[in-house]
């Protein structure tokens, strides 16, 4: 079965929220409480418990060739955000109950009738996204449409993007279509978008794409993300050494008084 995945490409998103919208509206996630938050018309703030696709919207200084207004002068450039679905996903390997698993088209599924609560999987996950609900604080996050891929429908966000910004399809598929898209921007004389595909750190890749103009982590695309299972395995790696050099010098000492007797 091919490994699907989302490309969300924030060259062309004009954040309507349409996306985040259609989640709600298919998931049935409840209203996560809009508030005035300051911050450009981003009144969904993050993703979370109640946000599973979130439009970032990012404040920089307009610069000739980005658009949006004369130079010097605010601007901003937009972004669908969403669950990676990590190859190696921090949130999995930190559930104690077997409530997130792995699903056959690659995604990271939260059972929410097996998460017993615990919120493991929130300080584990790497870009923040799993987060718990406070009536009763069971974790949530997107389930990458899981029973609309089953039935083999594209997932609802991708479904309705006016103007193609969120693709999902095979793995492959993307990130040749990804890499069109970049050459077309470079012959257009837009030199600084990339490609983020977060191979680099302990994740493994990720089932998220993402085409975004200047620096990833303005976007809060951490550049090596990491599962906090790496630290681990290196700090019983440093007290297994300290252990062993502890026993050493011990037997060491031990060896030289019986000697001296």
């Amino acid at each position: 079965m091919p490994t699907t995945a989302f490309l969300t490409d924030s060259t062309v998103c004009i954040g309507c929220k349409a996306c985040e919208v259609a989640c709600k509206a298919w998931n049935e996630v409840p209203q996560d409480g809009y508030v005035w938050t300051g911050l450009s018309y981003d009144n969904t703030k993050a993703l979370g418990h109640s946000t599973w696709r979130h439009v970032k919207f990012v404040e920089h200084e307009a610069v000739p060739g980005r658009g949006g207004h004369a130079a010097g002068q605010p601007t901003w450039s937009f972004s669908s955000d969403v669950c990676k679905h990590c190859e190696h996903a921090g949130c999995l390997d930190a559930c104690p109950t077997g409530s997130i698993v792995r699903t056959e088209f690659g995604g990271v599924f939260v059972q929410p009738d097996i998460c017993n609560g615990c919120g493991y999987c929130v300080v584990a996950c790497p870009f923040g996204v799993i987060d718990r609900r406070p009536d009763d604080g069971r974790a949530f996050k997107c389930t990458f449409c899981y029973d609309r891929q089953k039935a083999g429908l594209t997932p609802a966000c991708a479904q309705v993007c006016p103007t193609e910004s969120i693709v999902f399809g095979d793995m492959a598929d993307l990130r040749r279509e990804a890499s069109r898209r970049l050459d077309g921007l470079a012959a257009r004389g837009v030199t600084d978008a990339v490609l983020y595909d977060a191979h680099e750190g302990s994740v493994g890749g990720t089932h998220a794409l993402f085409i975004v103009r200047g620096d990833p982590v303005a976007y809060n695309l951490p550049p090596k993300p990491d599962v906090p299972s790496v630290y681990l395995r290196r700090a019983w790696r440093s007290a297994f050494v300290t252990a062993a050099s502890l026993i050493g010098a011990a037997l060491i000492a031990f060896a030289a008084q019986s000697h001296a007797h």
